[in-house]
């Protein structure tokens, strides 16, 4: 019993387990995504064409689904480390916070949220990959890396900067565009070649149309991260402003590899390459949210004659 309580502390209790598994937890979420996408570019989608099981009778693929059947059972499989790393998380959050706090109910939101994302993931098979169900299985997901990156800030006690209403309003403005900027991301996907298996359908709209409003809206992202890390600098904001930087930053780079890609044919390569930068734009947007919050109003006392 002594063997399992000191193991129980090193797991969890302290600061420092507390935030390796919100790390982890991060980590996770960022990467199902990177790993989704890589089912879908590889046309893996249906390599389990059912679901909760693989195939009917069989929880696990059969030898000729092949490479396929091996990618998407794969990517199955990694939800269970997602769970694990938000269990853990949840746990550490409670012995180190107690129940009802903050963090806790961060890590329990976090936790409901995976396995609801398995079922969408299900859905997004029964319905044969229907690229407004796969978008919706994505933004699932992009949502528990904010939500990730909210604790771990929480954790890190990282208190966000007190700043003027104006300034607040355009660093979530900033968050705003970026989470619009991604949404738009889905749509082309949803229009383009890389369906995650040859017959699956898609959104019917036009790609040139829908690619040129996802370019837009990475320009309107860019020009608010410029104006993010001016304003900041300027006020003395030395957090914000290098957390904009790091938004920046990686939207810059984003566009760079989004350009690329669409002007050499949407390689694997750089799609894969694509998504990891939409997770690390998703991370960072959320940094700056929550590194900043509105300053409260000082009411000057009423004079009493």
């Amino acid at each position: 019993m002594d063997v399992l309580t000191r193991l129980a502390r090193r797991l969890f209790s302290g600061d420092g387990p507390l935030r390796a598994w919100l790390w982890a937890s991060l980590v996770c979420n960022m990467g199902i995504i990177v790993t989704g996408a890589i089912v879908r570019l590889t046309g893996s989608g249906l390599g389990c064409p059912t679901w909760p099981q693989c195939f009917e009778g069989s929880y696990v693929p059969h030898a000729e689904a092949g490479f396929h059947g091996a990618i998407e059972f794969g990517n199955r499989l990694l939800t269970f480390v997602l769970i694990i790393a938000a269990l853990g998380a949840f746990v550490a959050a409670w012995v180190n916070r107690g129940r009802g706090s903050s963090l806790w109910w961060l890590t329990l939101g976090i936790g409901i949220g995976i396995p609801f994302q398995g079922v969408i993931g299900g859905i997004t098979v029964l319905t044969d990959l229907n690229p407004w169900v796969v978008a919706l299985h994505l933004l699932l997901s992009v949502a528990l890396v904010v939500l990730c990156v909210w604790a771990l800030r929480i954790a890190r006690r990282d208190r966000p900067e007190a700043v003027s209403r104006p300034l607040r309003a355009l660093a979530v403005a900033t968050f705003v565009l970026a989470m619009l900027s991604i949404w738009i991301g889905t749509v082309v996907t949803g229009a383009g070649p890389h369906a995650g298996d040859a017959d699956a359908p898609r959104n019917g709209l036009e790609i040139l149309v829908v690619a040129r409003l996802h370019s837009l809206s990475a320009w309107l992202v860019l020009a608010a991260g410029i104006a993010c890390v001016l304003v900041f600098s300027r006020a003395g904001h030395r957090a914000a402003a290098r957390a904009s930087w790091a938004l920046l930053g990686t939207v810059a780079l984003q566009g760079a590899i989004g350009y690329a890609q669409y002007f050499t044919g949407l390689p694997i390569g750089l799609v894969i390459a694509h998504m990891v930068g939409l997770t690390l734009i998703a991370a960072a947007a959320a940094w700056l949210l929550f590194a900043t919050t509105a300053e409260a109003r000082v009411r000057e006392p009423i004079a009493v004659t």
